[in-house]
């Protein structure tokens, strides 16, 4: 039995690798996540509006268009429109047409969500300090490099 088996309490074995694969990924993302939840919430932020902060502050004065914002995103999101509008109310952002060009909008950063982007800083540097306690920075290493290849399309196998 697989330590994912017995943790999740299964007693019949996984399918394919693939899948036990998959569910450790997912099951370890949902654990992170769920502490960067934690911290954001108080802020009545989400981790993807967190996320978009943290792309418009490295952005600078000029911006983003949206279709820019949602390529930069960790985790993809069908409604990054939505998303800007909310967080425009919230006076995070603010969006601007050009003047050129009618059909361009930028994002940028209000001062409001500089400050509150910021303020985050500490905290958000608290919880990644804290994550896979049980791993040494070889194997944080390590498993960064493997995650990075598990995104890779199929390796060429007549190399």
């Amino acid at each position: 039995m697989s330590k994912l088996q017995s943790e999740i309490h299964q007693s019949r074995p996984f399918d394919s690798i693939q899948e036990e694969l998959w569910l450790n990924l997912s099951r370890t993302t949902a654990a992170v996540s769920h502490q960067f939840e934690q911290k954001l919430r108080p802020h009545g932020l989400s981790p993807t509006q967190y996320n978009v902060l943290r792309i418009l502050r490295g952005a600078g004065a000029t911006g983003l268009m949206q279709h820019e914002v949602g390529e930069r995103l960790v985790a993809q999101v069908p409604d990054v429109p939505r998303i800007l509008s909310r967080m425009e109310r919230a006076g995070w952002v603010q969006r601007v047409r050009s003047t050129d060009d009618r059909r361009v909008l930028r994002t940028t950063l209000a001062e409001k969500g500089l400050q509150l982007v910021n303020q985050l800083d500490e905290i958000i540097g608290g919880v990644h300090a804290g994550l896979f306690p049980a791993m040494s920075e070889e194997e944080m290493t390590n498993l960064s490099e493997l995650l990075v290849l598990a995104r890779r399309p199929r390796r060429d196998e007549s190399a």
